[in-house]
């Protein structure tokens, strides 16, 4: 089986996590880029109006492979929208994927995001790991916001969270 990893990530997070989990399968990773630097205000008019930003590479690239792992963060809920280009793409071209995300989860879990990817995909994804920063600090004090927002994974968080991603993709892939 051919297999293409995806990322996108705006905090370096869901990059560094794709790039291990790439190594362990093995296979191709690459990363989602955009023309123009991404601020939180494009992020919230993106969220908001449901843009889709142009990125490199394009879209195209995903009908060589069998099976397409996408890592990416989710904002306000949401896909993060560099990612929705080639979501678009496995619409109209379906294919066999997967959704795993690391992000802040600081507010709450993300309850609508399969439905958001049936929709934007036109199926559910074949794995779905929704993995939370505010999981990996202490419980008390409640993490907020800004404490997940500016955490970096270290080699421990990799390699606990490689381990579970890879135990649950044993039985898709």
């Amino acid at each position: 089986m051919k297999i293409i990893v995806i990322s996108y990530s705006f905090t370096g997070n869901n990059e560094a996590l794709a790039s291990c989990v790439a190594k362990e399968l093995p296979a191709e990773h690459i990363r989602i880029s955009e023309p123009k630097s991404r601020t939180m205000g494009t992020i919230i008019l993106d969220m908001i109006f449901s843009r889709t930003p142009l990125v490199q590479p394009a879209p195209d690239i995903l009908g060589n492979y069998d099976f397409i792992l996408f890592f990416g963060p989710v904002w306000m809920g949401q896909v993060a929208a560099p990612l929705r280009a080639h979501f678009k793409y496995l619409k109209t071209h379906p294919h066999k994927y997967g959704f795993i995300s690391i992000s802040g989860g600081a507010d709450s879990t993300n309850p609508k995001l399969t439905g958001e990817l049936r929709k934007r995909t036109g199926v559910d994804p074949a794995v779905f790991i929704d993995m939370h920063i505010a999981d990996l600090l202490p419980a008390n004090p409640k993490p907020a916001r800004k404490d997940t927002s500016a955490y970096q994974l270290d080699d421990v968080d990799m390699k606990k969270l490689t381990h579970t991603i890879m135990k649950m993709l044993k039985d898709v892939i």
